[in-house]
């Protein structure tokens, strides 16, 4: 279902990918109502539901036409990802700047303005947040540190310490991320490898208040997975020097063996350490391939030119006028 686009009138709009939080659409809206006003010219969002299996999209459909902000509402046919519902989302925009925001509430209000008032100052092509502290359990504060450090250290030197989790930019940037069309990638790695003029903005992440993040470890791991494979030949490069280390044990071997025999100091042999070379260097030409096959696979997976998402349903709304008012 779809309707005539509407005309843009705003210069702002805020996207927002929703999975697993019904309970959260309250305080969003709310939330975005502040923003609306806070925002000079206001707002539009929109709003891309991601397969989530909870009441989400009907709560969204309900009470986004009563908003005082125009928004857009897309269903997606399955849960794609966040990253592909943010794409999604990205190519509905019809303002000049656009922001990324997550559905949880972690992000403060405050931060989605700076990028605004940033970007309508023409500072910056792109901004993003960077994390300077977050108010989450102690468990939770050490998995997002390993994560955001190993990504830096595998995949994007430049990226700021704490990671990034929403950003905003302009029309020129955002076309030039939209044309990025692979699958299994990072879109935070995308952002840096645009380059342009970007700038980082520092905030405290705020605790979550209700439900729980769908961003468990194993999403963490494939997508760390899928950035360094994405970005980096860093496998390969460990591969071929593993590699190489082996190529010269098993010659440093060889001629120990070759003394041994000639000395006589082994008259049998050896049958352990047989197996054992033959293991290592099994173990190593698994790994190779493993590493080699992800590649070739992520490879495949592109050729395929499947679309990233797809989008069910479309609906608009323009906005009361009544609640912009009060």
């Amino acid at each position: 279902m779809s309707s005539t686009p509407l005309i843009a009138s705003s210069e702002c709009t805020v996207v927002i990918p929703v999975y697993r939080n019904a309970e959260n659409i309250a305080p969003l809206l709310e939330r975005l109502s502040e923003l609306h006003a806070r925002v000079g010219g206001g707002i539009e969002v929109i709003c891309v539901v991601d397969g989530s299996p909870d009441d989400s999209y009907a709560r969204l459909a309900s009470e986004l036409p009563k908003q005082g902000f125009a928004s857009q509402l897309l269903l997606l046919s399955r849960n794609f990802g966040s990253f592909a519902a943010i794409r999604s989302g990205l190519h509905e925009v019809r303002t000049p700047f656009c922001a990324v925001m997550a559905a949880d509430l972690q992000e403060p209000i405050e931060l989605i303005e700076a990028f605004f008032n940033c970007l309508r100052q023409d500072h910056a092509d792109v901004v993003v947040g960077h994390r300077t502290a977050r108010q989450d359990a102690l468990i939770d504060r050490w998995a997002s540190g390993l994560f955001w450090w190993s990504y830096r250290r595998l995949v994007q030197r430049e990226l700021p310490p704490g990671g990034i989790d929403v950003f905003a930019c302009n029309a020129a940037f955002r076309a030039h991320l939209l044309r990025f069309s692979e699958a299994h990638t990072s879109l935070v790695g995308q952002i840096l490898w645009l380059g342009c003029r970007r700038v980082a903005l520092p905030y405290v992440r705020q605790a979550r208040e209700i439900g729980r993040s769908a961003w468990t470890f194993s999403r963490k791991l494939k997508y760390l997975s899928d950035s360094v494979f994405a970005f980096s030949d860093l496998p390969i490069r460990v591969f071929t020097l593993l590699g190489g280390l082996g190529v010269l044990l098993s010659v440093v071997l060889s001629c120990i063996v070759l003394i041994a025999r000639l000395s006589g100091a082994v008259n049998v042999p050896g049958y352990a350490a047989t197996v054992l070379t033959i293991l290592f260097f099994a173990g190593i030409n698994l790994l190779g391939l493993g590493i080699i096959g992800s590649y070739v696979w992520r490879a495949y997976e592109n050729t395929k030119a499947r679309p990233l998402a797809v989008v069910m349903h479309t609906q608009q709304f323009a906005g009361n006028a009544d609640e912009n008012s009060r």
